[in-house]
């Protein structure tokens, strides 16, 4: 069982960065691959980063590729999604979710665990 807290969300002007933290409960961090997603009121849910559970490998797709990335501490149980250049369209509720495989799946259905959410609001 592997519980997900995200944080760090807030309200920022357009082309400012947030740094969004996920942290996870159990001692088995590690066995775990990552992702990050996002959902629009009336939208489905998006991936926007996965990480393998090593941390050696990640993905970012083309939707915000090169202002997104993705990071992990395994000792600190700890995966980080690092935000830059925002949108006002990146307004929406971030989730991290954990599946324990190597490598990061990208699709929702996939993923074991899902944090609560943490509020993105950019203003233009």
């Amino acid at each position: 069982q592997v519980q997900l807290v995200e944080s760090g969300g807030g309200l920022v002007q357009a082309g400012g960065s947030l740094r969004l933290t996920c942290a996870a409960s159990g001692r088995t961090f590690g066995s775990y691959a990552m992702g990050w997603f996002r959902q629009a009121p009336g939208k489905e849910r998006e991936f926007v980063a996965g990480i393998s559970r090593s941390g050696t490998n990640a993905y970012i797709p083309d939707s915000v590729k090169g202002r997104f990335t993705i990071s992990r501490d395994n000792a600190k149980n700890t995966v980080y999604l690092q935000m830059n250049s925002l949108k006002p369209e990146d307004t929406t509720i971030y989730y991290c979710a954990a599946k324990g495989t190597t490598w990061a799946p990208r699709t929702t259905t996939e993923y074991d665990y899902w944090g609560q959410g943490t509020q993105v609001t950019v203003s233009s």
